[in-house]
């Protein structure tokens, strides 16, 4: 790991990541921690190594083999009727005419080669990794392709998001939290499993591998534009990926080849739940729920089902909340129906389908672009974090994982660990 050290946000301390290291050990409270790179210009290696051309700014010990980089490309007809110049878009998915190859269709792919890239081999135990669906399924594909025994862990009710093209093997195994639970509940069985030292948290938002891994997008934008863009539109759940944009940002400003400019964070929430922009309008860095079974119940109801994160990193030093201010950004909401006009929309003018939470990016620019007075010749960047399911599923025969388990966050915590535990030992 000697091409990079860690930083803390909330003190500035610099020091050495002597391994799976999510917080600063020296610092008590809360706080996110940031890559810091020797090599402050941005090296680019081949098209063929995947993500692994950007591993100047990966926090990696390996490459690993079948990984794939986001496609940027200038949009024509949806930019058109947009009346912009300048939009381009950033796929990550599955669209063989633009050269995007991600089997999973989602841009979790770059979080998952880049979390299991930074594992040596002197990790012990197998690293546990909660989720929606899709965060899921991109970590499963990358730890059966290359043997890394792996924990996951979703609410029952996203089951249908565990599709593959080849069938995972024995390393990977699924727990399902019941019906009716969401994935704060997959979050919290996941934690208590972690206090088994059999097992250790992949840590989600406090992982810079996670963060720098989804800043490819960022990064694939910017050489591919040749500047840094002006606004940059994304679906948030955790707020994660936007926090990642940022942080990839700076690193551009800092490398100086592409411009001095700081983009406008614009991201969306899909209404009803929207507990990221509730507290945004209040100022606040805190987010408050009044009743958590309404939060849950409105978490449930929302058609982009892999944004309903209850605790995101947002009033954290180095958050979302952080990242917002930095940059003048905004946060927009859309409903169902209007996520659905957008993926229509996307794919009648561009060619390719779009996941839902991709649909509320683009519902959340139009909405932005319709208040804002916004120079057309601006660059705009629209992250598509998943696409091409459709596409993919049309020719391809599928293998869907089942789970191993259906256990209850509420359980007993020694229970938990042992039937946990049972699965691999």
């Amino acid at each position: 790991m000697a091409h990079y050290k860690l930083k803390n946000f909330a003190t500035g301390n610099v020091f050495e990541d002597i391994g799976w290291m999510l917080s600063d050990p020296s610092y008590d409270k809360p706080s996110l921690i940031k890559a810091v790179y020797d090599n402050k210009k941005l090296s680019v290696g081949e098209e063929s190594d995947g993500i692994y051309k950007f591993a100047d700014w990966l926090p990696i010990n390996r490459n690993l083999k079948n990984s794939s980089s986001t496609k940027t490309y200038r949009s024509s007809k949806l930019a058109s009727h947009l009346g912009f110049t300048n939009l381009y878009i950033s796929y990550s998915g599955y669209w063989p005419q633009i050269g995007a190859d991600m089997t999973t269709c989602s841009f979790k792919e770059t979080e998952a080669y880049s979390v299991c890239a930074r594992l040596t081999e002197q990790q012990n135990g197998v690293m546990v990794v909660a989720s929606a669906g899709n965060t899921a399924r991109a970590f499963a594909k990358v730890c059966s392709d290359n043997d890394i025994p792996l924990l996951l862990i979703i609410p029952e009710s996203n089951i249908d998001s565990m599709w593959f093209e080849h069938k995972i093997k024995d390393n990977v195994k699924l727990i399902c939290t019941p019906v009716g639970s969401d994935y704060f509940d997959s979050i919290d069985l996941s934690t208590k499993i972690c206090k088994s030292h059999k097992f250790f948290e992949e840590g989600g938002a406090k992982n810079v591998a996670r963060r720098d891994g989804m800043g490819t997008t960022v990064l694939s934008a910017a050489t591919t534009i040749g500047v840094i863009p002006d606004y940059y539109f994304q679906a948030i759940g955790s707020g994660t990926g936007t926090i990642a944009a940022w942080e990839a940002n700076l690193r551009l400003l800092e490398d100086g080849s592409y411009g001095n400019t700081k983009m406008k964070l614009v991201p969306s929430q899909n209404i009803p739940f929207t507990p990221i922009l509730d507290a945004w309008k209040r100022n606040s860095r805190q987010i408050i729920f009044a009743d958590e079974n309404e939060a849950r119940k409105n978490a449930l109801k929302i058609d982009a089902k892999v944004l309903s994160n209850r605790r995101p990193p947002y009033g954290i030093p180095g958050g979302l909340y952080d990242a917002l201010k930095d940059t003048d950004g905004t946060i927009e909401a859309v409903t169902n129906k209007e996520l659905e006009i957008a993926c229509n929309m996307f794919e009648s003018f561009e060619g390719v389908d779009i996941h839902p939470a991709s649909g509320v990016a683009l519902a959340g620019m139009l909405k932005f672009i319709q208040k804002e007075n916004i120079d057309k010749e601006s660059v705009l960047m629209l992250n598509i974090t998943g696409g091409g399911e459709k596409l993919f599923k049309s020719s391809k025969d599928l293998y869907y994982l089942k789970p191993d388990m259906i256990l209850d966050n509420n359980l007993d915590l020694d229970l938990i660990i042992k039937k946990a535990e049972s699965l691999f030992y």
